[in-house]
């Protein structure tokens, strides 16, 4: 049977059944326990499994991190808890330095089943501090995975699977998706890593999408649709491991690709993806592929300002019918 749950209720219900599931499963973080987080995504997760599993920090994200990846070494799995993707910045030598490498440093013989849940997403008049999309620092380094879910339905297959996974796992939820409901299976099920999954097909132009990104495209497929242009829509879930075989065989199609995430455009996923675009289906290739991100500034606090920093359905419909027409000039 499937409900209709919220994101926020699907993270829930995922880390929930695992802790039920796996003893091993604890949750780490700031104001995880009777808070339930600031958005009350773990709210009742106490009353189920006490202090000892769901454990209130103080401000200290290096210092509770670190203390995730020791017990991640020596037999446990926990979700870290990140208030604010911003917060990476505090935890990139626990999370990059030490847990992205132990399995390489000790030759395979040790492993780091952690999952660090945090958010991303600008939008919400929170500014430059509190606003960011980060995702693409932590996917830069080898033996991190990185999902990116894109709906109810995906946080909470993506969180299972991540739980058990016995690498480092990073996963970003869209802090204004929280609300947002999706059609949620009753019976357990779990997404694999690494599987890109097609919205809607088409035939002109391929739109690859991350996280929130993906209703901006969807939107925008609407509006091409009425067009005459057809526009198909993926989601690849995981940006760690990339699904680039979906993509690739999508663009040899369609013959167009335009890449949307809501990472700064510099130095990021749609660059990332853009380039294996152009290595694999070069000769497929009716335009050059296009990409658009977050403006390369910081976010601002001004609602009209911050607005305009993000990918919107208008935008991406702009780009896709210049690239449907050929030219870079158009294009760009």
């Amino acid at each position: 049977m499937t409900r209709e749950l919220t994101l926020s209720k699907a993270v829930n219900e995922a880390i929930a059944e695992e802790m039920r599931r796996d003893p091993t499963v604890f949750v780490i973080g700031e104001d995880v326990a009777e808070a339930g987080t600031p958005f009350k995504v773990l709210a009742g997760l106490v009353d189920e499994f006490g202090t000892e599993r769901v454990i209130d920090t103080p401000i200290s994200e290096p210092g509770f991190t670190g203390l995730a990846v020791g017990a991640a070494m020596t037999g446990s799995r926990p979700i870290v808890d990140l208030m604010f993707g911003d917060f990476l910045f505090l935890v990139m030598d626990q999370l990059c330095n030490q847990a992205a490498k132990i399995h390489y440093m000790s030759g395979g013989t040790m492993t780091v089943p952690m999952v660090l849940r945090t958010n991303l997403g600008a939008t919400r008049r929170s500014a430059a501090q509190h606003s960011q999309s980060l995702h693409a620092l932590v996917a830069h380094i080898p033996g991190l995975k990185v999902a990116m879910p894109s709906s109810a339905y995906e946080a909470k297959g993506l969180l299972k699977t991540a739980i058990r996974d016995d690498n480092p796992v990073v996963i970003f939820e869209d802090k204004l998706m929280y609300q947002d409901k999706a059609p949620v299976p009753e019976e357990e099920y779990l997404i694999p890593f690494g599987q890109a999954n097609v919205l809607r097909e088409g035939r002109d132009i391929t739109l690859v999408a991350t996280s929130s990104m993906v209703q901006v495209c969807s939107k925008a497929a609407e509006t091409l649709a009425a067009e005459g242009i057809s526009a198909e829509v993926i989601d690849p879930r995981t940006i760690v491991p990339l699904d680039e075989a979906t993509i690739v065989a999508s663009v040899r199609k369609t013959s167009r690709a335009l890449v949307v995430d809501e990472g700064h455009q510099s130095y990021g996923v749609t660059a990332e993806i853009a380039a294996r675009i152009a290595e694999r289906a070069f000769y497929h290739l009716d335009a050059p592929v296009g990409r658009i991100g977050a403006m390369d500034v910081p976010v601002p606090f001004s609602p009209a300002l911050e607005d305009l920093t993000v990918p919107t359905p208008d935008a991406v419909a702009d780009r896709a019918r210049a690239l449907c027409k050929g030219g870079w000039a158009d294009a760009a």
